[in-house]
This record gives C-alpha cells, structure tokens and sequence, in this order.
C-alpha cells in the first residue's frame, strides 16, 4: 500500500498559521529570539529560525544587528498604519486629542477582538502622574471600561471560562456579576472602572456606533483614581459622550471581524486601566 500523501493545500495553510502565530507572538514582547518564538508556540527551533527568517527577509520582522534579536519591522509597521487609515480611525485623531485637551487626561479609542479589547488609537495625558496604553495592546474584556461598554451596548456573549481572571480585589470574576454590571452600565449610559485591573487607576468609556446604531468600538477616558474622583465624572462624562456622538455621526469606522482572541497579555505600558 503506497503512504498516503500530504494535502498540498493544508500543507500551505499550516505555513500561513503557522508565520500569523510568529508574528503575533511580538504582540507580548518587544524583541524575541528563534528559541523563545519556538518555545512560546510549541514548534521545533528549527521551524521558528526558518518562519523568522522569512519574515525578516519580507520586512515583517526587524533585526538589532547586536544583539540578534528579533522585533516587528517597518513593513509591518506600515500595514498597520494603512489598516487604521482605511478603518477611518485615523481621521478621529483630532477628536481624541481635543478630548484630551479639554480634560488633561489619558484618551483611548478600543475595537472588540473576542474576549479582548485591542486598543487602536491612544492619546496620552500631559500630566506627569498618568497611565498609558500603546495602541495593538489588548486588554481583557472584563476589566476595562472600554470592554464592559462593548459588551453592555453590542455583543454581551463572552467565551471565558468562570471564574473570571482576577487582578484585583475590584473584578469581576463571575458570568453573574458581570450581567448585573452591564444592566447598571445601560441604565447610566457609560461604562466605569474602578480599579479593577490596576491598583489606583480608573477609567469611563462609551461606545462609538455607525449610521445604524450598531457598536463599532469604545472610546475610554482613564487617569489616576485620585484625579479621577466621583466629583468629576459628570464632567468628563458630558465630553466623552459629545466627543464619541460627534465620532459616531461621521461613520468612519468600519467594524472588523470578530476573531478569536489569543490569551491576555500583560501590559508593557505603565499601567493601564481602560
């Protein structure tokens, strides 16, 4: 009996997942090696060095000519620059920064990606004492602001499994409090977190929808808690809504897949908490 042959065609499909993994692999770390990338996706070292290479040879990937270790490269850069061009988010800069302006605080806008929210577009406080989130960082769905508005005005169906991650004495660990939490968060109209991932950091978002009432993604005003007190909130919620309805009527955003997301990573900003 002749062996039976490989598919040609899931041959191909494996070496496309397979280079997707190793570039989102640099969504948790700055710089890694061929040994850590092939540690961390559970491939041969061998398999790691060959996917790196070529991406380092399509400019995917960057390389420090000292220490031979590998990091996003410019035309992976430039891609990501053109995605958030042709999703419109771009054009909300000048909003974002008018936000940040008139509050002195932290403006994030973040977009759904399965039971994470990935943020887009950041703009940081001018304040010395702030807390920041570099845009393509994820945040878990449950503890940030900009992900319970997500949920509490589109899609509240998560996948995670209870209990919850926790990180604070504050989170929401149960499937149960989380529904409790999203009905208060649409009988107030905004979505608030108070300290539920970061010690001394707090956030309020809304969402941000198109021409049909549908959620596109949450724009997130977040500082420290001390600045951020109960006596402000009416007035950093009064311009979060007027910035996020004027977003809204100009339908810029286009919504994007939902796709499953990989397992939560840990910040590599200062902190964050939208």
């Amino acid at each position: 009996m002749k062996p039976k042959l490989e598919d040609p065609t899931r041959r191909g499909t494996q070496a496309i997942e397979r280079a997707i993994a190793v570039l989102r692999a640099f969504e948790r770390s700055v710089t890694l090696s061929p040994t850590e990338v092939a540690q961390r996706l559970h491939l041969s070292v061998s398999t790691a060095h060959r996917i790196v290479r070529a991406l380092h040879t399509a400019g995917m990937l960057g390389q420090d000519p000292v220490t031979e270790r590998y990091h996003l490269g410019i035309t992976t850069a430039t891609l990501g620059r053109l995605a958030l061009e042709r999703l419109g988010a771009t054009t909300m800069l000048p909003e974002l920064e008018a936000l940040r302006d008139l509050t002195g605080e932290a403006v994030n806008l973040g977009v759904r990606i399965g039971d994470e929210v990935a943020v887009l577009l950041q703009v940081p406080s001018r304040q010395p004492l702030r807390y920041e989130q570099e845009p393509g960082q994820r945040n878990p769905i449950h503890v940030c602001a900009m992900g319970k508005a997500l949920l509490a005005f589109g899609d509240p169906r998560v996948v995670m499994e209870e209990p919850f991650a926790r990180y604070t004495d504050t989170t929401i660990t149960t499937r149960a409090g989380l529904e409790a939490e999203l009905d208060r968060i649409r009988a107030r109209g905004t979505a608030i977190n108070f300290e539920e991932r970061v010690p001394g950091v707090r956030a309020v978002a809304v969402p941000v929808h198109d021409g049909h009432g549908n959620v596109l993604a949450a724009l997130a005003i977040q500082g420290p808690a001390v600045r951020l007190g109960d006596d402000r909130l009416p007035e950093l919620t009064a311009r979060l809504v007027a910035t996020a309805q004027r977003l809204s009527s100009g339908h810029d955003l286009h919504p994007a897949p939902p796709v499953h997301a990989s397992p939560t990573h840990a910040s590599h900003a200062s902190a964050s908490g939208s």
